[in-house]
């Protein structure tokens, strides 16, 4: 948007004699800078009250004029990790909190499915379970790029009645986004895993596969028993 000129011309007086020039103004003993004295003042209100330009006024009124452009309402967020080389997301409302990685306490008679045992966090016990064995994902991890750190840790999350913790192989954070953001599976995706899938989250280059709550919850508190 051009707006009108504003800068006054550089053969005003204060930029001959004032404070802008030479201060050989005899009046600058009197108002010690330009700014207080009245030829300033009544030059600024001038070009306060001049007329604008016409295609400046054309350009404000073609852009109110235009209708405002639709935006995603990113009303949504989901918590984004990694599990061998599967990036994953849960929706964030589920965790409950984030802890360092730790070796599960084995329960007698229970060493297969995604049971790994029990863990403390924050002075308290708590079942945890592998999404890894109940995905079907094996613990291959994907090259590290230059520079880049990887962050294992131990998701406490929420499924109905039961918090569970789980192990990660690396947490990227919250992502935020829209219902709209959510784009359905290519039909070619055939594996286990993808039918504890919704949909995928397409950010960049990098492909998310977004969990059924519900789904995952049901199977995560069906191992406990």
């Amino acid at each position: 948007m051009n707006h009108p000129d504003m800068n006054a011309s550089e053969t005003s007086c204060w930029n001959r004699i004032g404070t802008r020039g030479d201060r050989s103004c005899e009046r600058l003993g009197d108002h010690g800078h330009c700014r207080h004295c009245d030829v300033y003042s009544s030059a600024a209100a001038g070009v306060m009250q001049r007329p604008l330009p016409q295609d400046y006024l054309q350009e404000w009124a073609a852009s109110f004029a235009s209708p405002p452009a639709e935006q995603k309402l990113a009303d949504q967020s989901a918590l984004v990790f990694r599990i061998g080389r599967e990036w994953l997301a849960l929706p964030t409302h589920l965790a409950l909190t984030v802890a360092e990685p730790r070796s599960p306490h084995r329960l007698p008679h229970r060493n297969t499915g995604p049971l790994l045992g029990i863990v403390g966090i924050q002075g308290r016990i708590y079942p945890c379970l592998s999404l890894a064995a109940l995905l079907g994902i094996t613990a291959e991890d994907p090259a590290a790029l230059p520079g880049q750190r990887v962050y294992p840790r131990l998701l406490l999350m929420q499924f109905g009645r039961h918090a569970l913790a789980l192990p990660v192989d690396d947490l990227q954070g919250i992502h935020r986004h829209s219902a709209e953001d959510l784009q359905p599976l290519p039909a070619t995706l055939v594996e286990s895993r993808h039918r504890y899938m919704r949909g995928l989250l397409v950010v960049g280059e990098q492909r998310i596969g977004y969990l059924d709550e519900e789904l995952i919850g049901h199977q995560l508190n069906g191992a406990l028993r």
